[in-house]
């Protein structure tokens, strides 16, 4: 009964009630029969006795043979003609009543496939006529369970690219469409857009556009049943990354407005959920001027749901404006980021306002957001910036009515030298008005015109609320949201526009007093700097916070997360969410505009939560790749230098990238830190010993940051105390790490320094009073015999005696690692067998004491030859000790 399979043999006792007999193991007859054989039919073939069980009026048999299923096929699939009865079977089988027999029969499918799959030839032409139609009928099975069963084959076969493209099309999908229709049950509604989602990452970019894009669009518009359109919510990116960037903007993009309005908080709280998916699909136009005023009215939204899950994926949000060539970063394969080649300067990119060469949506800022292949192929110098490739028509001249325009504002008051109140007094309404009529044309070929006519239709609609509330007032600090008609949208939908008042007025100033929008606006203009002149400090506060990257209310609601206010109006974990998000917001800006970001993250690392300085923590060396070393040195090591004093929560995640920062500072600044890490060796609870751990892990990458003597005034301390550690784990990766500081010694010609390094663990360990000590000792020479990490002459003289000395050890666990060390390890090498090695007698002797030790273990490894050993991890033994 060996060939069995598991459910026959749980199930006996039940065969034996419905009259199956047992076999015995010189049964010669197939496995299948086993359970074919019915009283009174012996004389039957085995295909007419499995036809007779499979339709037999017992429920219970027709179970049977749909689970053992896998077994019949791999009986009779060597002959054809009873391999095609079995197929019959099956399909006779699929039409059964009974649920459980069908539910039964659709699990075994998979299975069945690969099988087939493997052995036989035609299997494409078997899987196509006999077994896709029956899960294609299951997918509209009456029955719950059944329906379920077949969407879950589905798509395992789709996954293993078991299915056809003709199959696909011709059977699959129309019968999809089907229960999808408007006029469909709810219920086979709701799953049917579930399915169509779930497939689409598996089907090709046509078949989906074709096939199952109209009727998707179809169901987001579904005023039905908010189910329908809340799936469609929630699998929104998906579809948009199926069908690709065009088709999105073509076709989604319209779709996905409508379910951000929808009237359900739940449907557009899902779309604040899926809002980066959607923006990685989408062209950088579109992206700034239809998705962020849409994502500022999720920010805003009247339930606090939304506008929580929007706060959380505002910073994602942010890293999809990211761009390579702006950043001056991009992320490799794996993961870690790299200089962006370019043959211009950075400065010139950062400052200018035109946009950056892109490579489309797809894009990703740092290893917190895991992105496209636009990160990991950066293209070449030539490809940066092409004036044919990027070109555009030029924006008419304005700069002679602007100058008009300024000349007839007439005489300002005393409170016209503040760009505060540059809309009130020093431009007129109905000049803002011309220069947006002239950007009209413009507005839909430039992402940055679009900005510019934001801002100014902002400016226009307070100044045209000033003048009939109060003419005289001054703006008040804070945001202030200005609902504005979108001028590229089909809709007539109002968006939001929050923003800072005074950041939107030095905006208009500067858009008004530029020579030509569409130049880069590298600085403020004469006016505006004998403003500052007068009055410097709230020009220098709105300046730290202007750049051109990202929409500006996008970055002043990113850093409104550290507001206690928005704690408790919002959610109690937003400034964590900022935390986590904020290297890849740091990249989409780029170090030229770390200023915006600086306050935010000097607020973040000093926050009373410990979680959110633990998230800066982890994130902080990929930080300092964004920043470079001026900026990682003025404001980043003090930061660095609080986390190595705060609770071991937050430690251990400076420790456990140690090296990654360390290695990016320059040589002094890095030897400074040679001292703390003394420090690391105490924590705040003896019992976490998975710190100590970690640490004596990080040293050994470390090592190579410093210098031998750097190594042994300092390291090797470290490195000797962790090895007398309470708790064997760390103890064991401290032995590799005193290894890896005598291999730093051997490599670095520093003979002395490791002469007194080993002088000095033979004093600690072989002399230890604790056999803990010696039996390290003892696999301390192993590794360094295994590393090389010294001359062998030099391990003979200095090593080799107080190894072979351990022989007379009391303790038995100190003799096994001898045993160990000297079979496995010193009989290996080439010197060691040499026959005119003088040490190769002693060696020798030892051995055959070890092999008549008293103790079975320690004779068992030193009569062990090494060719027919079976290693045994040496940790492996600790524990067991």
């Amino acid at each position: 009964m060996a060939e069995i399979p598991l459910y026959f043999v749980d199930l006996q006792d039940d065969l034996d009630d419905y009259g199956f007999e047992d076999y015995g193991t010189d049964c010669d007859n197939m496995r299948v029969t086993a359970f074919l054989d019915i009283p009174g039919q012996d004389n039957l073939p085995p295909l007419t006795r499995l036809e007779k069980c499979a339709f037999s009026e017992n429920t219970f048999n027709q179970q049977i043979i749909a689970r053992g299923l896998l077994d019949i096929f791999q009986d009779f699939s060597n002959n054809e003609e009873d391999f095609l009865t079995v197929m019959e079977i099956v399909v006779r089988l699929s039409e059964d009543a009974e649920p459980t027999v069908r539910t039964e029969l659709m699990e075994q499918i998979p299975p069945i496939a690969i099988f087939l799959q493997e052995n036989r030839s035609n299997f494409p032409v078997v899987l196509s006529e006999y077994l896709i139609p029956i899960v294609v009928r299951y997918l509209t099975d009456p029955n719950n369970q059944v329906r379920k069963s077949s969407q879950e084959v589905l798509l395992i076969l789709l996954e293993q690219d078991l299915i056809f493209q003709h199959d696909i099309e011709n059977k699959v999908c129309p019968i999809l469409l089907q229960p999808s229709a408007p006029d469909s049950d709810d219920e086979y509604k709701a799953e049917a857009v579930s399915i169509i989602c779930k497939m689409a990452s598996m089907l090709s970019k046509s078949t989906v556009e074709h096939l199952l894009l109209p009727r998707f669009c179809e169901l987001c518009g579904d005023g039905k049943l908010f189910q329908v359109r809340k799936v469609c919510a929630a699998n929104f990116g998906d579809i948009c990354h199926a069908v690709g960037q065009e088709a999105t903007e073509k076709f989604l993009i319209p779709k996905f407005l409508e379910l951000c309005s929808d009237a359900v908080w739940g449907m557009r709280k899902a779309c604040a959920e899926c809002f980066t998916a959607v923006s990685h699909s989408s062209s950088p136009g579109v992206r700034r001027t239809q998705l962020s005023p849409l994502f500022i009215r999720l920010v805003s939204d009247p339930c606090r749901w939304v506008r929580q899950a929007a706060f959380q994926s505002l910073g994602p949000f942010i890293s999809t404006f990211a761009n390579p060539s702006r950043a001056g970063l991009y992320l490799r394969e794996d993961g870690a980021l790299s200089i962006w080649p370019l043959t211009q300067d950075l400065d010139s990119g950062f400052a200018s306002g035109s946009p950056a060469p892109s490579s489309g949506g797809n894009t990703s800022p740092a290893s917190s957001y895991p992105g496209s292949d636009s990160w990991a192929c950066p293209r070449s110098t030539e490809d940066v910036f092409n004036h044919f490739l990027y070109w555009r028509t030029p924006l008419p001249d304005i700069s002679k009515d602007l100058e008009l325009l300024l000349s007839e504002a007439g005489p300002q008051e005393d409170d016209c030298s503040r760009p505060g109140v540059v809309h009130n007094s020093c431009v007129a309404r109905s000049e803002i008005q011309k220069v947006l009529d002239s950007l009209q044309e413009h507005l839909m070929n430039d992402p940055d015109v679009q900005a510019q006519v934001q801002v100014l239709s902002a400016a226009l609609r307070a100044a045209q609320l000033d003048s009939v509330n109060e003419p005289k007032s001054k703006p008040t600090a804070g945001l202030n949201e200005v609902s504005i008609s979108h001028p590229s949208s089909a809709s007539d939908n109002q968006i939001t526009l929050a923003a800072s008042s005074s950041q939107n007025e030095l905006f208009v100033a500067r858009i008004l007093q530029s020579p030509d929008p569409s130049e880069p606006r590298n600085g403020t203009s004469d006016h505006l700097e004998t403003d500052q002149r007068q009055d410097p400090t709230p020009l220098e506060e709105n300046k730290s916070k202007l750049q051109d990257v990202i929409p500006q209310p996008l970055l002043d609601h990113y850093v409104s997360m550290t507001d206690p206010a928005r704690a408790q109006t919002v959610d109690a974990d937003i400034a964590t969410h900022c935390a986590y998000s904020l290297p890849g917001v740091a990249l989409t800006l780029g170090r030229h505009h770390w200023h915006c970001l600086k306050d935010t993250y000097e607020t973040l690392a000093s926050d009373v939560q410990w979680k959110v300085r633990r998230t800066l923590a982890f994130s902080i060396h990929e930080l300092a790749v964004i920043l470079g070393d001026q900026l990682t040195a003025a404001d980043l090591v003090p930061i660095f230098n609080g986390f190595l004093k705060d609770l071991d929560e937050v430690r251990i995640g400076v420790l456990k990238h140690l090296y990654d920062f360390l290695k990016l500072l320059h040589e002094d600044k890095r030897r400074d830190y040679l001292y703390q890490l003394q420090e690391f060796v105490v924590t705040d609870n003896s019992r976490n010993w998975r710190f100590r751990y970690e640490l004596a892990e990080r040293l050994i990458l470390i090592l190579e940051l410093y210098s031998p003597n750097d190594v042994y005034d300092y390291l090797m301390h470290i490195a000797l105390k962790l090895c007398a550690d309470q708790v064997s784990e760390v103890r064991w990766i401290s032995f590799k790490l005193v290894v890896a500081i005598l291999q730093k010694f051997h490599s670095n010609s520093e003979s002395a320094l490791g002469l007194n390094f080993i002088s000095e663990l033979i004093v600690r360990f072989r002399h230890c009073s604790k056999w803990v000590g010696r039996q390290a000792f003892a696999f301390i020479c192993q590794a360094v015999v295994s590393k090389e990490c010294v001359p062998v002459d030099q391990f003979v003289e200095h090593l080799l005696p107080s190894l072979l000395s351990l022989v007379s050890d009391p303790v038995p666990n100190v003799r096994v690692l001898l045993a160990k060390a000297l079979r496995q390890m010193l009989l290996e090498k080439a010197y060691f067998r040499n026959a005119g090695n003088p040490h190769l007698e002693v060696i020798e002797e030892t051995i055959l004491a070890l092999q008549s030790d008293r103790d079975q273990d320690v004779s068992f490894f030193a009569a062990l030859e090494p060719k027919r050993r079976n290693i045994i991890d040496t940790a492996v033994l600790e524990k067991q000790n």
